[in-house]
């Protein structure tokens, strides 16, 4: 096992564990408040009130996490994702980008959720701000990959591994996502229009903000695990205005036990391999394959 240098600054090392185990806490009380009130059946959509048992959220999400984990058996450390340890930007880039992500959670939840807040408040926050910001601090840095295995099969082709298992316990068997009935209640136009839409204003947009841009820098400076926990929970936390109850508690609670249990998959896989297209695979999944389903 070849050896790797940490590079991040003194403080940033010691605040590591903190930032970890408050995460991971957060995300275990999530799970206990909604045991101890009787809320585990959770909305897993925007579209309508329909509920599943939270734990039908989390088995594709895990065993996810453990294929990542074993698919390929090594991977070498990645270097340092952007910058040098002095160099201030990605302290700079990593804080305005997570008070960006927390605006939009508090102004989407302010604004009751629905469009055009939703979008809006996304272009302006999640797009624009970052882009001015890369373009005043330097330019938005190439994400390295991994340092073993970059042209290798196991690395271009394992991803493929872990979302497939994802795919099959979220659609098929006891844990599957019900089946959306909006493609039946639409002509195919526009079925076609809010498909494309949905995936470059969701998937795409948000996959870029909160695991390439936020979670690659808070990488640099925390390292891999508690980057990847607090981009969750950040990407998590704005979830509530959408697919809120009004009950703030449980539906935080609702929102870190189901999508920052799933942004935990997501962001891991970013961390390990370094690739686009097992991202946007899942999350274009999850908008669409409900819908499609529907049409069968």
């Amino acid at each position: 096992m070849p050896k790797t240098t940490d590079h991040r600054p003194p403080g940033r090392r010691a605040a590591s564990p903190a930032v970890l185990v408050a995460g991971l806490l957060l995300l275990g009380a999530s799970v206990a408040w909604l045991v101890l009130s009787g809320a585990t059946e959770i909305r897993y959509t925007a579209d309508h009130s329909g509920t599943v048992p939270v734990w039908h959220r989390w088995v594709p999400a895990l065993v996810g996490l453990l294929l990542v984990r074993l698919v390929p058996p090594r991977l070498g450390a990645a270097p340092p994702a952007i910058g040098s340890a002095g160099d201030r930007a990605p302290r700079l880039q990593a804080a305005v980008l997570a008070a960006s992500a927390l605006l939009f959670a508090v102004a989407l939840g302010l604004l009751g959720g629905g469009e055009p807040a939703h979008t809006v408040l996304k272009l302006v926050l999640l797009l624009a701000v970052p882009l001015v910001l890369f373009r005043l601090t330097r330019p938005a840095p190439r994400v390295p990959r991994p340092a073993r295995e970059r042209a290798g099969a196991w690395r271009r082709y394992g991803p493929l591994v872990p979302v497939a298992a994802w795919f099959a316990l979220t659609y098929t068997g006891p844990s599957a996502v019900p089946p959306s009935d909006y493609a039946a209640q639409v002509d195919v136009g526009t079925l076609l229009v809010t498909v494309v839409v949905v995936f470059a204003v969701n998937s795409l947009l948000e996959e870029v903000f909160y695991r390439r841009w936020l979670q690659s820098r808070w990488e640099r400076l925390l390292g891999p695990w508690p980057a990847i926990v607090l981009s969750s929970l950040l990407w998590a936390s704005w979830h509530v205005a959408i697919q809120g109850t009004g009950h703030l508690p449980t539906d935080l609670a609702s929102a870190f036990a189901n999508q920052g249990v799933q942004g935990l998959f997501l962001g891991y896989l970013w961390s390990r391999y370094r690739m686009m297209w097992p991202l946007l695979a899942v999350h274009g999944a999850v908008n669409a394959v409900p819908v499609l389903l529907g049409l069968l």
